[in-house]
């Protein structure tokens, strides 16, 4: 296979909208998660990514291949009072958090979900965050072996449900 030369960066205004579509497609064509009439406020706020990034503190991560296409993305949250989830998480100090990590269909397999996630903590390090929280579902569960692997553990105090679906909650101490 080959290794693809991935560059990660903030996400431009321009290209605010772009990413917005590409999380639609990628949340919308996961097995088992809610669809766009069952939770349309999630999706609109996918839909709107951008604007996440007037909270303070908050970044739009993307991964641009080396044809300068968008191929994922993700949130990082520096303060955990604008994470934006259910649960106790945006109660949580001394910590940063990250959520609605999406990689192209058409991209997986070269590492891309991992180069947005250690972003995060080198974000997270850089800040001086003795923590770092994420959120995923049952849908997401391929993820979750990578979450493992870089060292997150399950942490069931910041579980939560999200109308009729449950989520889970991960931490990472730095």
């Amino acid at each position: 296979m080959e290794q693809k030369r991935y560059t990660i960066r903030n996400a431009k205004p321009k290209e605010f909208a772009k990413l917005g579509k590409l999380m639609v497609k990628v949340y919308s064509q996961l097995e088992g998660f809610p669809k766009e009439a069952e939770q349309p406020n999630y999706y609109k706020m996918l839909a709107n990514i951008g604007e996440l990034t007037n909270c303070p503190k908050t970044e739009l991560l993307v991964v641009v291949s080396p044809d300068n296409k968008i191929v994922g993305g993700v949130v990082y949250f520096g303060d955990m009072k604008y994470y934006g989830s259910g649960g106790t998480a945006t109660q949580e100090q001394n910590a940063s958090g990250f959520r609605l990590l999406a990689v192209d269909t058409m991209e997986r397999g070269f590492g891309i979900g991992k180069l947005l996630t250690n972003e995060c903590i080198r974000k997270a390090v850089d800040n001086k965050h003795s923590q770092i929280i994420i959120h995923s579902t049952e849908a997401m569960k391929i993820a979750w072996k990578m979450y493992e692997n870089i060292g997150f553990k399950r942490s069931e105090d910041l579980d939560f449900m999200q109308g009729e679906l449950p989520v889970f909650g991960f931490r990472l101490f730095l």
